[in-house]
């Protein structure tokens, strides 16, 4: 097994209601991934409760049944798809942590 962890920071030029918009549709298109893309098991997106020690805005937390499966997500269309059109335009940091377990 896999974990795919990925945090970002979304653009500060925008509004917290524009923020809270954003993360929304990011949890819902990312989340909505299970069970379209091979291998991947479980996929959380936390975008509330957020502590003001935080420096970053939203949290993926996934799991997927191997290192072949996360390469396959990565290049999964419909994962490029989410992440072309709803998280790459609107984030401007992006930190990566995946191992297995």
């Amino acid at each position: 097994m896999v974990k795919h962890i990925i945090l970002w920071t979304l653009n500060p030029d925008y509004s917290e209601q524009e923020k809270n918009d954003i993360k929304q549709r990011i949890k819902e298109g990312l989340e909505a991934l299970v069970g379209q893309v091979p291998g991947l098991t479980a996929c959380k997106v936390h975008i509330d409760g957020r502590l003001a020690t935080s420096n970053c805005d939203l949290m993926l937390d996934s799991t997927l049944e191997s290192a072949e499966a996360l390469a396959g997500y990565a290049k999964h269309p419909a994962h490029v798809a989410v992440a072309d059109s709803i998280v790459r335009p609107h984030t401007v940091q992006r930190v990566c942590l995946d191992f297995a377990f």
